[in-house]
């Protein structure tokens, strides 16, 4: 969008002197007339020819034309201003959900699978520069969205994750990693990360969580990951009712922590413990620091001259009092 700049305002003080031009002129204006005596002026009372209403025509053009000088030397440019923005180092990122049914688990609000995706849900939009994914597992685990940047897709196949016992029941850890892992493995980002998620402790699953720590090492994957659930005891369901509802009994919470951390160190990344929604919020937004996006910002600015019509104008008005005074007003000036 175009802005109106002045490389020079200072010239505008130029305009005070208008104010004892005007003044001089409103005073004289009556001498600059042709004067003749004579004994009674009883005939001429309001008599005034068109020309003598036009006369103060002269002074107005004289002025225009002085103002027009005064914003033509004070440079007036139009500046249009754009940015380009290039991104130096792309984040891809994929998060691998746990989706066994203890995520069902009531010490997160409503629970914590639910407040999961509110929470990453939130992370997703703030990534506007980066390529995401998501991997869901319990004792298996499948690519719920390929890594992409359209965020759409992901808000969409995020908020479609539900506990429904399409995949055997468990917590896969290694499994749900090396998943994530091979969606990374083959990218071309200069920054590649995992946030893994559970709530329990490996159970399940044919790869060892170890293992998949050290694949992603190897392929330069960091992985952050989060232990969700309160410290103590929780409402966890433990059967389902002859009505297709679930029944909740409290349990402990037991998370391996010092298996998450072990992952988290051995791939530069960092181990969270999520006790409650204010606190995974905190996580994700932690996280969303720790891995910027690198952007390029240039600004580019065009500056287009306006003082030539300003001048042109100026000329023209000057030119035209100049002739107005030698024909039109030759006999009355």
């Amino acid at each position: 969008m175009n802005n109106i700049t002045f490389l020079h305002p200072h010239f505008f003080w130029l305009l005070l002197l208008l104010l004892p031009l005007g003044w001089y002129w409103y005073n004289n204006r009556k001498n600059e007339k042709v004067a003749v005596k004579i004994s009674n002026i009883q005939g001429f009372k309001n008599k005034k020819t068109l020309l003598s209403k036009l006369y103060p025509l002269l002074f107005i053009l004289r002025a225009v034309a002085f103002i027009a000088l005064i914003v033509a030397l004070a440079r007036p440019q139009a500046v249009d201003q754009s940015t380009r923005t290039k991104i130096t180092n792309g984040i891809d990122i994929v998060l691998a959900t746990d989706v066994s049914g203890s995520m069902l688990a009531r010490d997160l609000k409503p629970n914590r699978l639910e407040a999961l995706k509110s929470v990453a849900s939130d992370f997703i939009k703030d990534r506007v520069n980066d390529r995401l994914g998501i991997v869901v597992y319990a004792a298996e685990a499948y690519t719920k969205a390929p890594v992409t940047s359209d965020k759409n897709v992901l808000l969409n196949q995020l908020a479609d994750i539900k506990y429904d016992r399409i995949i055997q029941d468990g917590t896969g850890i290694g499994v749900g990693l090396a998943t994530a892992v091979n969606r990374l493995k083959d990218s071309e980002a200069k920054s590649k990360v995992v946030i893994l998620m559970t709530d329990g402790v490996n159970n399940s699953g044919l790869i060892d969580p170890q293992m998949a720590a050290d694949i992603a090492k190897e392929f330069n994957i960091k992985v952050y990951t989060i232990g969700i659930g309160t410290n103590g005891m929780a409402e966890t369901p433990v059967a389902i009712k002859p009505n297709g509802e679930l029944e909740y009994k409290r349990m402990k919470v037991e998370i391996d922590e010092e298996l998450m951390k072990s992952i988290a160190l051995k791939t530069g990344g960092q181990y969270f413990r999520a006790t409650d929604t204010k606190s995974l919020e905190r996580i994700y937004k932690e996280i969303n620091q720790l891995e910027k996006t690198k952007i390029d910002e240039q600004n580019f600015v065009q500056r287009s001259e306006l003082f030539r019509p300003l001048v042109l104008l100026a000329l023209i008005l000057l030119l035209a009092e100049f002739i107005s005074r030698k024909t039109l007003f030759k006999g009355f000036v």
